[in-house]
């Protein structure tokens, strides 16, 4: 499991229990409001809570009935290699079932958990209770070549056929007889529906080339090396090389290709290591007499292949006596540049919980990272107030330059007037720009969507981004007035609808009245605006008004100004007004109405 449990507990009787479980697995302990006295966190609604937390991939344990939790998570079931381990404990600590993710961890959690409350474990895959043992899940530091043929292999010993073991006998099963066979083996072999194939991941993959490798270069290097060793690429642990290249695309493809880790050493590290071929060119390039192989021998074991090499690339090759676990050297950092929406977990997407719940450390905006609630606790975090975008940005930026996975959380969308365009502004500096430092342009940033005011606002109200339409902040700390004035110009001759993003500061009160007078040049004073505030939270406030009736003294820091053109209107229902702008629909409509009535 990549990412750590979370323990959950809905009520004071099941509250030792559940402590003495995130004891025994090294899991936060979340707690319901109200009704748990000490947790490390506390949710408000359990199926809300037990969602989110499976939609962003983290393993659950709730000590409580199993049809909360079903009903929490079924909603999201797919594709069960993918999802994440759900267990449920009883309140009295007798009962440990694995609901979801049976062969990706839940059963070996549930009897972890088992032995530690001396409860029983109810393992329900056939595998597990007839065998014993889950051939799509071998022991860590195994890997399996072929788990496509796992269930078609587990079915014929299931319904009698014998099983051999070729090589160690990793799942400790009693042969019986030709049928399946299980072969355990660093060397290439054939697989098959009835062949399961393990690779125990000893070798570490040294690499080192020019800057801007061809990719395909160094893959036909990695596969001929592997080749000429007699070893399998499933048996490849982890690649290694010198933190300088923690971005050499060649480097990180062949990492991905191989399904493993990139591991990253410094220069004196790397020199610290005895290498047969020595370099005093790479010396004077790099700091180290030698990258591919002091890389493969920083991760442990002894050379297999000494170093080979192309025009661009090189490689080694080293292999240690046990499958390679704990990781050597460290990882390639990554920037997780996250928009949580309003704040509501309902309207964050899984890709940003996922993104959060995998993060080491969260930076940003301390009310932003408020919002995450739950899913925030046990992380690492640093606030910043509002003011400090310039610092946050290159804070989180020089802590994944470390080398760690942090996470950039700003609300709404992060590209829409939040902190991804001031991520990329620093990274095309140099340091003698007032830049970042040369390993934060090496990290690996990632940037995932979320839902924006604008159309959290446009969502509550209707439709009001039918047609054309665009998005102005009036704030004129880091833009002219000169330009905001001559954007609002253009805005309303060409009769878009707008959103006003910080409309209004505690010192900035007469641009959106500016942008009002030149708007009512453009467009009808009935034209309708809407005022959105605190979207998606528990104080949200809606309203409408008329635009020669907009009001400055009714906007704050936290609304959205939405300014419908000269078609947009309100359709008054029921429940209230809704705004929508028509894209012309109508025309066909009113043509359609027309032949109807010449008929």
């Amino acid at each position: 499991m990549a990412v750590k449990p979370v323990v959950l507990v809905l009520n004071a009787s099941g509250e030792a229990v559940a402590r003495n479980v995130a004891d025994a697995v090294g899991a936060a302990l979340h707690g319901r409001e109200g009704r748990v006295t000490r947790a490390d966190a506390y949710f408000a609604n359990a199926l809300d809570h037990v969602r989110d937390l499976f939609a962003a991939g983290v393993p659950v344990v709730g000590v409580c009935a199993s049809g909360i939790l079903i009903r929490a998570v079924a909603p999201l079931l797919s594709d069960k290699r993918a999802e994440p381990p759900v267990v449920s404990v009883s309140d009295d600590g007798s009962v440990v079932v694995p609901l979801l993710g049976g062969h990706r961890g839940a059963n070996r959690l549930a009897t972890e958990i088992a032995t530690a409350l001396g409860a029983v474990a109810a393992v329900t895959t056939a595998g597990d209770v007839a065998l014993g043992v889950a051939l799509d899940e071998p022991p860590l530091g195994y890997r399996l070549d072929n788990p496509q043929d796992a269930k078609g292999a587990m079915a014929e010993l299931l319904s009698g056929a014998g099983v051999s073991v070729t090589g160690p006998n990793i799942f400790d099963i009693a042969e019986t007889g030709s049928g399946v066979e299980l072969v355990i083996s660093e060397a290439p072999e054939a697989t098959g529906e009835k062949r399961l194939v393990y690779r125990p991941q000893r070798y570490a993959l040294g690499l080192g080339c020019a800057r801007n490798a061809d990719p395909e270069e160094m893959w036909a290097l990695v596969c001929e090396t592997l080749d000429k060793a007699g070893v399998a690429p499933g048996a490849v642990g982890c690649v290694a090389s010198i933190d300088l290249k923690a971005d050499e695309p060649a480097m990180n493809a062949v990492a991905q290709r191989l399904g493993v880790p990139l591991r990253l050493f410094t220069a004196a590290e790397l020199e610290a290591q005895e290498v047969p071929n020595p370099s005093d060119v790479v010396f004077a390039e790099v700091g180290c007499h030698g990258v591919s192989e002091g890389a493969a021998l920083a991760c442990g074991g002894v050379l297999v292949t000494e170093k080979v090499k192309t025009a661009n690339c090189t490689c080694a090759l080293a292999r240690a006596e046990a499958p390679i676990t704990g990781l050597p050297g460290r990882a390639r950092g990554r920037l997780s540049v996250v928009g949580i929406g309003p704040g509501q977990a309902s309207w964050r997407t899984p890709e940003v919980s996922r993104l959060v719940a995998e993060a080491e450390e969260l930076v940003g905006y301390g009310l932003y990272i408020d919002l995450l609630g739950p899913l925030a606790a046990g992380k690492t975090r640093s606030d910043f107030p509002l003011g400090g975008e310039e610092a946050r940005c290159r804070y989180a930026l020089e802590r994944a330059a470390e080398g760690h996975n942090v996470a950039l959380v700003c609300s709404g969308d992060a590209g829409i007037y939040a902190m991804g365009a001031l991520v990329f502004e620093l990274l095309d500096r140099g340091p003698d720009e007032h830049g970042v430092s040369d390993a934060a342009h090496r990290v690996d940033v990632v940037c995932s969507p979320g839902i924006s005011a604008l159309q959290g606002a446009a969502a509550r109200a209707g439709a009001p981004l039918g047609h054309d339409f665009c998005t102005i902040s009036l704030s004129d700390l880091l833009t002219p007035r000169d330009d905001i004035l001559r954007r609002l110009k253009a805005a309303a001759e060409g009769d878009f609808v707008i959103a006003f993003y910080n409309p209004v500061s505690k010192t900035r009160r007469t641009l959106l009245a500016e942008a009002r007078d030149i708007l009512l040049q453009h467009r009808p004073a009935d034209t309708p605006v809407m005022l959105a505030s605190s979207l998606g939270r528990a104080e949200e406030h809606v309203r409408y008004r008329r635009l020669d009736e907009l009001d400055v003294d009714e906007v704050d820091m936290l609304t959205l100004v939405l300014v419908g053109s000269s078609n947009s209107r309100l359709a008054q229902l029921g429940e209230g007004p809704r705004m929508f702008t028509p894209r012309g629909y109508a025309r066909k409509i009113d043509g359609d109405l027309a032949a109807d009535a010449a008929q």
